[in-house]
């Protein structure tokens, strides 16, 4: 996994924003890693994310909020209340629907407060996922592993976050108890 100090310190660069927002902590070999407790680990997530080169102020209170909110939608932790806290981030924002050149259509994303744009925009991404395929995401099923990832394989049975980290781990272990097994 990344450490903070890298370039790209995300552990799963490449999933939805939603997603990758969870994924801003992490069970690194060092324990746990939040790129969000810093304002330097926040603009380095919203640069490689693609979301904004300069927070505004409250930006990073901002994006723990609709993280913890997302995180415990997906989870069920919370009930209603989980769902009431990902509205409130939701609140803060609202798409606007245009007719652009021709007869293309645009919707763009109005914030109360520009802290709030990033954290709206991962959490309007949730509902598209929700909307698209809620089956398709999923948190890795290793024991030790905390991140969250989007399936978008063929048949929808991805169950790793990396085959190269979690997958391979898993199966080194199933190798191993089968080894055990036959001493």
């Amino acid at each position: 996994m990344a450490s903070v100090q890298d370039p790209n310190p995300r552990p799963l660069p490449g999933e939805p924003l939603a997603l990758d927002l969870l994924n801003t902590q992490w069970l690194a070999s060092a324990g746990p890693a939040d790129l969000l407790a810093t304002p330097e680990g926040t603009r380095t997530w919203l640069a490689s994310a693609g979301v904004a080169a300069a927070p505004a102020h409250g930006t990073r209170e901002a994006l723990v909020t609709a993280r913890q909110a997302i995180r415990d939608v997906l989870t069920g932790q919370g009930g209603t209340t989980a769902r009431d806290r990902l509205n409130e981030v939701l609140g803060h924002g609202c798409l606007r629907p245009s007719l652009g050149p021709g007869t293309t259509t645009t919707q763009t994303l109005e914030v109360d407060d520009p802290a709030w744009q990033p954290a709206v925009m991962a959490a309007v991404n949730l509902l598209d996922l929700l909307d698209q395929a809620p089956d398709r995401i999923r948190q890795c099923q290793h024991p030790a592993c905390v991140l969250w990832f989007y399936d978008t394989t063929r048949n929808g049975t991805r169950r790793w976050c990396s085959m190269a980290t979690c997958g391979n781990r898993a199966k080194a272990h199933r190798h191993y108890d089968r080894v055990k097994k036959t001493r």
